[in-house]
């Protein structure tokens, strides 16, 4: 039975949290990657920035609904309003990165991870080993893994 060690990959592209979108843009195209784990000085884990966090940061901003109460405005919505404009000024990935990561262990069935992809539309899957990143998963990664257990 094939493991996350088996399919992943080890040698991953990396980005701190104080790189800028723009330098972020730029590794995303020259190593024809979807995104990048976030990670401090120890290789742990900080988070996970993707091409949908740069173009959600060039999203348009939903301006939220206002209900009108006797004579109170009251703004419905306004958490993701001060989300969003967070988000659209950011400068660094630790701005724009997702903080609260799904990961697998080193030893996590391949079917496990295939699942685990599935029901929580991820496209990216950091591999942990000890608590360090050790590699990660794309869906290429799961179907080679897949065509090579086949054949």
């Amino acid at each position: 039975m094939l493991k996350a060690k088996d399919i992943m990959t080890k040698d991953v592209i990396t980005v701190k949290a104080d790189t800028t979108v723009e330098e972020f843009a730029r590794i995303l195209m020259q190593n024809h990657i979807s995104g990048a784990p976030v990670v401090d000085a120890q290789k742990r884990l900080i988070g996970i920035v993707t091409e949908n966090d740069l173009i959600s940061k060039n999203s348009r901003l939903h301006i939220p609904t206002i209900l009108r109460l006797f004579d109170a405005y009251i703004p419905l919505g306004t958490s993701k309003l001060e989300t969003d404009i967070r988000r659209m000024t950011a400068n660094t990935v630790h701005d724009i990165c997702t903080k609260e990561v799904v990961t697998v262990d080193s030893e996590a069935s391949v079917e496990y991870i295939a699942t685990l992809m599935t029901e929580r539309k991820i496209h990216l899957l950091p591999v942990l080993k000890e608590g360090k990143l050790a590699g990660i998963i794309g869906k290429k990664d799961l179907i080679k893994g897949f065509a090579d257990e086949v054949s």
